[in-house]
């Protein structure tokens, strides 16, 4: 090997080595500033009052365009045509996607999500046996986080392919406290108890309370005492309604029974 072709070999490597570090140092910055993207994104649509599921949807892909822009320019310095890699991509991508047809059924199921918004973010909903408040929603999943602050993430083939129940939908809902009553009891004192206690509890005037006799039991007459109140109230409501059925009950002197049976021996059995 000559002088001449070492020196040759010597410009390569150096010229190599020097789009390598400028690629990585291009790649860099724009990690960094895709995640400033992002955020100043999310800012800004929030000071604008933007909904808060699309906010996080569009600062993300904000953020996914910085990066994608900044990969086709780290290609370009090595010479690769980015109009004939975007042809060789969109062939691949073709290719995958028939092998990741579930993946691509979750990318679908997020884009329906996030136009037609059967919840948003900050919603409790039920969906595919996972109850939580929603967190964010992506495009190949949702995330919730559950009372007891667990994270769970939901395909969004399986939320949007399911019952989805959005529980706070609503500003407001019904309470329903059932309790069984002694066969003893009144019926009338009964029911004039447990509607005081209602009228008691009932925090929204546009519905009225309710106290329903719901059927005949086994051991007990069985009542359905029912009150609106402000959904975000619904478990403290519900609470100090089981409280005062209680206490109310007791204090008129109206017995809360227990599963009983009787039992009646017809005969007595002789030993020979």
């Amino acid at each position: 090997m000559n002088l001449e072709m070492l020196q040759s070999l010597d410009d390569w490597v150096i010229q190599y080595a020097l789009n390598a570090a400028g690629a990585l140092v291009l790649l860099l910055v724009a990690w960094l500033a895709g995640g400033w993207v992002r955020r100043a994104t999310r800012r800004g649509l929030e000071r604008a009052g933007f909904e808060a599921t699309l906010t996080k949807f569009f600062a993300n892909m904000a953020r996914y365009v910085v990066l994608v822009a900044a990969v086709m320019m780290a290609l370009s310095v090595f010479g690769i045509e980015t109009t004939s890699l975007a042809a060789v991509l969109a062939a691949a991508g073709f290719a995958v996607g028939m092998a990741l047809s579930g993946t691509l059924s979750n990318f679908a199921a997020g884009v329906m999500l996030l136009a037609f918004r059967p919840f948003k973010v900050g919603d409790v909903v039920e969906v595919a046996g996972e109850t939580g408040k929603v967190n964010e929603i992506e495009l190949f999943t949702t995330s919730l986080d559950t009372p007891d602050n667990r994270r769970i993430i939901v395909p969004n083939g399986a939320v949007f392919n399911n019952t989805i129940e959005n529980i706070t939908f609503h500003p407001i809902r019904r309470v329903d406290v059932a309790v069984g009553t002694d066969y003893g009891a009144d019926l009338a004192q009964t029911r004039s108890v447990l509607e005081g206690i209602a009228r008691q509890h009932h925090a929204v005037e546009e519905q009225e309370p309710a106290v329903m006799l719901t059927g005949l039991g086994d051991s007990s007459i069985n009542w359905s005492v029912r009150v609106w109140c402000k959904t975000e109230d619904y478990f403290g409501v519900m609470d100090a309604l089981i409280h005062a059925v209680k206490d109310g009950l007791d204090a008129a002197g109206i017995g809360i029974p227990f599963p009983q049976r009787d039992v009646h021996i017809d005969g007595v059995l002789k030993s020979g």
